[in-house]
């Protein structure tokens, strides 16, 4: 999948405007390489277009530890969205994720995140298999 495939991906998703897709994508990818260790973090980046590596190959090699509330939050700041925008951008973006990097890789950094991270990614073990809201 290239840049211009995967920001396509994210902006098809539902809540996500076009022109929000960008921002959001960087700003969750950057998220999210702060909650993840710096090697897991680079890992991903391997499998990204070379225009989004960048967002996510950051230099520490310990994860910052913060919750889905803040992970939200710190998308919409970056984003300069609202807090809906941020949700359904960073659900688009995992998703679009699973789609774009190999079923290991998607589990490896899914696997060092929270518990409550599994409403956008589901649990690791069942990574594959379509996510069950509210259920």
């Amino acid at each position: 999948m290239n840049h211009a495939e995967f920001i396509q991906a994210v902006a098809s998703r539902p809540g996500v405007l076009p022109s929000q897709a960008e921002p959001v994508t960087r700003a969750t990818l950057e998220a999210l390489a702060e909650r993840i260790s710096g090697g897991q973090a680079r890992d991903l980046a391997s499998q990204l277009p070379e225009e989004l590596q960048v967002y996510v190959s950051g230099p520490d090699d310990d994860p910052v530890p913060f919750g889905l509330a803040e992970f939200f939050e710190r998308i919409q700041a970056r984003a300069a969205v609202d807090l809906q925008a941020a949700t359904d951008g960073a659900r688009a973006v995992l998703d679009t994720l699973r789609a774009a990097v190999s079923e290991k890789e998607y589990g490896d950094f899914v696997s060092q995140l929270p518990k409550e991270f599994w409403q956008l990614t589901g649990p690791a073990a069942t990574r594959l298999e379509p996510r069950r809201i509210g259920t």
